[in-house]
């Protein structure tokens, strides 16, 4: 199996094996992995209540009337 990670992930994995904790990279995402795994639902839950909170932002930017019109906003994109 390959996996391919971003220059920041890759950092994160070799700091991890720096550190002492895990012996290769192998661990490291295995480890992860497990977490993952372990904590799905947690997860779940965090990201669902981000965007609980994004449309509730929404919703309220509406109440005040900071919107705009669909149709002009799709209108002014196709310009570009």
């Amino acid at each position: 199996m390959h996996v391919s990670l971003t220059d920041r992930l890759e950092k994160m994995v070799k700091a991890k094996v720096a550190s002492g904790l895990y012996n290769n990279a192998s661990e490291v995402i295995r480890e992860s992995l497990r977490f993952m795994e372990t904590h799905e639902e947690w997860i779940y839950q965090i990201k669902l209540e981000k965007l609980r909170n994004e449309v509730s932002k929404g919703l309220g930017q509406l109440d005040l009337g900071e919107s705009v019109d669909g149709r002009s906003f799709f209108e002014e994109l196709n310009k570009e």
